[in-house]
């Protein structure tokens, strides 16, 4: 199932009355991209070059550790330079179409798909002194047909090379609030990718908005309840291990008086070596605490 071009306008511009105005993302956050249709990004001058990426998407009926819905599987890449974005690259629009240059570039990092207009999403002009316009592509699959891609992606000419792998966009926020996509966001992303990304995902419907500009905003407050957590624990356990130390020292003094030794300091060192082996297994805790879906 192709996404529908919210934003295509394939024909001539209509002769009467104004276009409808564009899509925009509107999360607090995030510095908008200029919109443009596709008629107009394709009558730009020589002077502009063009990027074309995809997002390719399913639902997902699974449920993370039984009971946060994961909703969608969206596919982005990792890669070479350590940045996250989505399977494309610019097109020579002097020997090929959008589409057909975008599918030359996935054949070499996805190896089975192929795109045609009907999944065009959207056109904007990126930032910077380069002129360079970012279109962006939308194709629904079956989570069948998606992993699939997932494992052409692993044999094809790119792969640990260029692209480093294929990674699943977690489209969940966990109740800590950084857990999920917040904790994604909070990556480096290459050019558009990050903006794309939110983008389709408001557009396509498939994140309510006030849940990206919740997940944006996460990712912009310091992690202070976190590190305190960790540094409260650190602490209590660097006590535990002083006392454990004294104790030690102590049983050692009353070892070289054998007359002065008694159970009662065994049971004290064996009561804080329990102590601290507790603190250090609640230090390496969380990795499933804070599950659940708000």
């Amino acid at each position: 199932m192709a996404a529908v071009g919210t934003m295509a306008a394939m024909g001539p511009l209509p002769a009467m009355g104004a276009l409808p105005p564009l899509p925009t993302l509107g999360v607090p956050g995030v510095p908008e991209l200029k919109p443009l249709t596709r008629y107009e990004a394709m009558r730009l001058g020589p002077g502009w070059s063009h990027s074309c990426h995809a997002m390719l998407y399913a639902p997902n009926p699974g449920m993370l550790f039984g009971r946060i819905p994961l909703r969608y599987a969206v596919l982005m890449q990792m890669r070479f330079d350590g940045l996250l974005g989505f399977p494309g690259g610019f097109v020579d629009r002097r020997y090929w179409s959008l589409e057909d240059g975008l599918n030359r570039v996935l054949g070499l990092g996805l190896g089975c798909v192929r795109l045609t207009e009907a999944d065009y999403l959207c056109s904007h002009l990126t930032e910077g002194p380069h002129r360079v316009v970012a279109h962006f592509y939308a194709r629904q699959l079956t989570l069948e047909e998606l992993h699939t891609i997932e494992i052409s992606a692993v044999h094809s000419r790119d792969h640990g090379m260029e692209v480093m792998g294929m990674v699943r966009v977690p489209l969940y926020t966990q109740k800590d609030r950084m857990g999920g996509l917040p904790n994604f966001l909070a990556n480096s992303f290459v050019g558009t990718a990050k903006f794309q990304l939110l983008f389709a995902l408001k557009i396509l419907n498939m994140v309510p908005e006030e849940k990206l500009a919740e997940a944006v905003a996460a990712t912009q407050r310091p992690k202070k309840g976190a590190l305190d957590h960790t540094g409260g624990a650190a602490g209590h356990h660097h006590k535990a291990g002083n006392e454990l130390a004294r104790a030690g020292n102590e049983l050692g003094e009353r070892a070289e008086h054998p007359g002065m030794l008694h159970g009662g300091a065994e049971q004290h060192l064996v009561g804080l070596e329990g102590e601290a082996e507790a603190l250090e297994q609640q230090v390496g805790l969380g990795d499933e605490q804070g599950e659940g879906m708000e």
